[in-house]
């Protein structure tokens, strides 16, 4: 009974005495018993007794042996010391020294050590450059990071787009040399992968970029087609150039110590064999087809065949193709591959919308949690009342929201197109969904809606009013409602040139005599903006006299009062000079007078050609010198245009300075004469029209500098708003004998610039109501 009781009582804690005994069990039996000291090893002069004998052997009473001890305990060997914190005294610079600066690098991936993927080489030659050089890069270029052309030789005139390095030697051997070590001087430290092909292969871009994507920087591959050598004396497979080969960057700096030893020591009759050799020889690594289950694909293309006709499996699935005979045959390749890449992705993603689908229906909210389209973001929703989205009413013909704030415009331009693509999308998706029972045919479009969303694109809602014919013939017309939306794509980061805010700036400012009035308001907001603070911009004026004033500069010189102004402000700011120059023309146009300053600046000046009205800031200048770039792109601010005082603050008083305000003003954008862009660039456009005006000398009258780097240059035209350039409202008198555009677009500007249509709306009535009483 009393045995029952006891263990009545002790059976609730057995399982835990059972759990706390193989606890300790398991951590005792987890102790190493013998293991190496935390403290450094005993030095030889400690090996030995107090009376100069050997030290014993390590054993349980020697703490400096490996006997077992306490997880966290401090060696007998290392004192107190040795734990105590050393304070580190602070030295403050020498007050005569100037601190040192630290140098970045310029772009954060190199500062890292990011690499990009893929580097592709192409070997080409003299003859093949122009032809299947060209198709290679059409085909290949705008899909790739880098893309460079090896030859031994070339022509005068590089084809255009393509980055070409001559070797200046049509040796074979001494090519692949000499590109190899190219590779090793120029691009090994920013690729980690590099493919080199020839000029008569067709590589399909978007494949090998997979491929590498799946592969291991850090591997020693040389991967292609696996090719026996010639005569059978070396072991191994080398990889066929026409196919292709891949290379990795860590072989390439093996193989980069060896490179000249190759070059001396290894005969051979192909470039590839000879690189095969080269690899094989002193890194000991093969040809492979094939590596860690990622195959190399190819296809042998043979003669007169037709890629439409092609069903063999592997040509469908091929990284490259060779041989091609001629660029015809290139791009038919690219055109039937490029569909089939295309056909892939649609695949993938209706596969993607499928799997979207299935995975919403076990969402909390069920098949309501997949927004429509499938994939695309859902739609903005407003908080408050002021970010509703508009949506703007248009038919096939007019849209009754325009630009300029009229309430119906007609389409045009690109409006039109868009219009006219939606409605045809919109009845080929119709025609898709019902046929082959219904047949769909368009009436016309009684509705249409459209926004733009800027979290999934542009929105369309269209009311068609069609005609339904059946299989039987039986028609009849029914009005449709079909919403569409066009995505927005993936967003690109252009690359662009470097460019830093440093340069020099050279504003130049024609002046004639309607404008000579206007210039002490500019010279003044300019003394403010770059005079007093220094900036790196020299302002040159251009007086351009008529035949009139020419004759009479000497007793009554019209810009004289300028003129003294120049020299007041050269007093003021005794750093400062202030060129001016003087023209004497009938006819003022902007490309004769830039003529004139052209040839006395060197071509890589930065020009700014600036207007009478216009305020300069340090802002707009630093915009200038980073939207500009030489041999590549030119700058067209649209300035801020202040409406007509009178007219603006009627019955107020305006204010002294111009703002940025709605009701103040508007961005001008009728007016091409701001202008930035670099001497260069100017002269080549220049000399692209010269042909032209020999035979038609008038075309310098009727084309503004705009239009001529439109229709004579292939740099980038940019053209957006600047809130940082602002003008005053001045009366411009517009010269009729400019072309009809740019006498139509001065006096576009003109009108609109005295007022907005609720201001002079509100004169109107104010005039109207005083004649009436």
């Amino acid at each position: 009974m009393r045995l029952s009781l006891v263990l009545s009582v002790l059976r609730p804690a057995g399982p835990v005495a059972i759990g706390v005994s193989l606890g300790f069990t398991l951590s005792l039996l987890s102790v190493t018993w013998v293991e190496e000291p935390c403290g450094p090893p005993p030095r030889p002069a400690d090996r030995t007794r107090p009376d100069g004998g050997p030290a014993p052997p390590p054993g349980p009473g020697n703490t400096n042996g490996n006997a077992a001890r306490r997880p966290n305990a401090v060696p007998a060997g290392l004192g107190a010391d040795s734990w105590e914190p050393r304070v580190v005294p602070y030295r403050p610079p020498s007050p005569g020294r100037a601190a040192k600066k630290a140098v970045r690098t310029r772009y954060i991936s190199t500062e890292l050590g990011m690499r990009q993927r893929l580097f592709v080489g192409v070997l080409t030659s003299k003859s093949t450059l122009n032809t299947l050089g060209v198709a290679v890069n059409r085909t290949l270029a705008h899909r790739l990071e880098r893309l460079v052309y090896f030859t031994g030789t070339r022509g005068r005139k590089v084809p255009h787009g393509m980055t070409v390095v001559t070797h200046s030697d049509e040796r074979p051997i001494w090519n692949m040399y000499q590109t190899v070590r190219y590779l090793l001087d120029h691009y090994v430290n920013d690729f980690d992968w590099f493919f080199l092909v020839q000029d008569d292969t067709y590589t399909e871009a978007h494949r090998i970029s997979r491929l590498v994507a799946h592969l291991s920087i850090d591997t020693h591959l040389y991967l292609g087609r696996p090719e026996e050598f010639i005569g059978g004396d070396t072991e191994g497979r080398y990889c066929y150039g026409g196919f292709g080969y891949l290379l990795s960057r860590s072989l390439l700096l093996l193989l980069q110590q060896h490179l000249e030893s190759c070059r001396n020591d290894i005969l051979s009759a192909r470039p590839d064999e000879w690189l095969g050799r080269c690899i094989i020889d002193y890194t000991a690594v093969n040809c492979a087809e094939e590596h860690e289950g990622l195959r190399y694909h190819y296809f042998e293309l043979g003669n007169n065949a037709d890629p439409e006709r092609e069903t063999d499996l592997r040509f469908q699935s091929a990284f490259t193709v060779h041989p091609v005979l001629d660029p015809l045959q290139m791009y038919r390749l690219h055109k039937y591959f490029a569909q089939v890449e295309l056909e892939r992705t649609y695949q993938e993603i209706q596969q993607l919308q499928l799997e979207i689908q299935n995975a919403s229906s076990l969402s909390a909210d069920g098949d309501h949690s997949a927004t429509w389209p499938i994939g695309i973001p859902p739609p903005f929703q407003p908080k408050t009342r002021f970010e509703v989205l508009r949506w703007d009413y248009f038919t096939e013909e007019q849209v009754y929201a325009c630009v300029d704030g009229s309430p119906k415009c007609e389409l045009r331009g690109v409006d039109l197109a868009d219009v006219a693509d939606v409605v045809a999308m919109a009845m080929e998706e119709l025609n898709r969904k019902y046929q082959p029972v219904l047949h769909v045919r368009k009436q016309q479009l009684v509705n249409g809606y459209r926004r733009f969303d800027p979290t999934r694109g542009m929105e369309y809602t269209l009311d068609l009013q069609v005609e339904v014919v059946t299989q039987k013939g039986h028609s009849r017309s029914v009005t449709k409602r079909v919403h569409l939306v066009r995505p927005l794509s993936e967003v690109e980061i252009i690359p662009m040139p470097y460019v830093t805010e440093a340069s020099r700036i050279n504003v130049i400012l024609p002046l004639t005599a309607h404008d000579r009035d206007h210039a002490a308001r500019f010279l003044e907001a300019y003394a403010a903006a770059a005079f007093e603070s220094s900036e790196n911009a020299v302002l040159t004026f251009l007086f351009i006299y008529d035949p009139f004033e020419a004759q009479q500069v000497t007793q009554n010189d019209i810009f004289a009062p300028v003129k003294a102004q120049i020299t007041e402000y050269e007093r003021k700011y005794a750093e400062v000079k202030i060129p001016w120059i003087s023209v004497k023309t009938d006819a003022p146009s902007q490309i004769k007078v830039m003529d004139i300053i052209s040839k006395k600046h060197p071509v890589d000046t930065l020009f700014f050609v600036a207007g009478v009205g216009t305020e300069v800031t340090v802002d707009f200048l630093n915009r200038c010198r980073m939207n500009t770039i030489n041999n590549w792109q030119v700058f067209f601010p649209i300035h801020f245009q202040g409406y007509n005082p009178t007219i603006a603050y009627h019955n107020q008083v305006p204010p002294t300075t111009l703002d940025l305000l709605r009701d103040a003003g508007h961005f001008d954008r009728d007016v091409f004469h701001e202008a930035c862009f670099y001497n260069a660039d100017y002269m080549a456009a220049r000399t692209r029209m010269a042909g032209d005006v020999q035979e038609n000398e008038d075309i310098l009258e009727t084309l503004d500098i705009y239009d001529m780097f439109i229709k004579y240059s292939n740099l980038h035209v940019f053209r957006a708003v600047e809130p940082a350039l602002l003008q005053r409202y001045r009366h411009q008198a517009c010269n009729p004998r400019l072309s009809e555009e740019i006498y139509h677009r001065c006096v576009q500007s003109s009108l609109e610039g005295v007022g907005s249509r609720s201001q002079l709306a509100m004169v109107l009535f104010e005039q109207e109501q005083g004649n009436s009483t």
